[in-house]
């Protein structure tokens, strides 16, 4: 199962070029990623009402969520879009303190033909606030998470690495 979490550019995410700039991009993967993990302000609602929304991140709070690796794949440039681009969202992998967060940014819902942007891969570490260090993934969040746990994805630009 995937999240659709619609995204809205702003102007300024614009280059020189007319396009979406490649660091605006990881913006966008943020802003989806905050979306599908944190509540929202008052910590009992979600943001996409899909329970995977089970993190507090409002400043104070016990937990951090940090990237600790980030690879992304740009496959056609993002024109500036008046809809919402949809990041399709889901897991390639439950750690013990961290989830491989995968992307797809495609065009608005609706057009045709539909376009893949790009897509991306995150590794999110949880964080003990008080210890900053990693903490193991509770059982209510790997709960909220495992639906959301489907194959890894697969970059189809990554260069191959000679064996040692």
């Amino acid at each position: 199962m995937k999240l659709h979490v619609p995204i809205r550019l702003r102007w300024s995410d614009l280059d020189a070029y007319g396009h979406v700039n490649n660091a605006e991009l990881l913006r966008l993967l943020e802003e989806a990623r905050i979306q599908a993990f944190w509540l929202d302000d008052d910590a009992t609602e979600t943001a996409l009402g899909a329970g995977t929304a089970v993190l507090d991140g409002r400043p104070g709070a016990a937990t951090l969520t940090l990237i600790g690796r980030l690879e992304a794949e740009y496959l056609a440039p993002i024109p500036y879009l008046r809809q919402p681009v949809v990041v399709r969202l889901w897991l390639g992998k439950i750690g013990g303190a961290s989830l491989e967060i995968c992307y797809e940014v495609w065009g608005p819902d609706g057009v045709v033909p539909a376009v893949l942007y790009a897509q991306a891969s995150t590794t999110m570490v949880l964080v003990d606030a008080a210890t900053e260090r990693p903490r193991k993934i509770n059982a209510a969040e790997r709960d909220a998470w495992t639906p959301y746990l489907d194959e890894p994805i697969r970059f189809t630009r990554r260069a191959s690495v000679p064996e040692a």
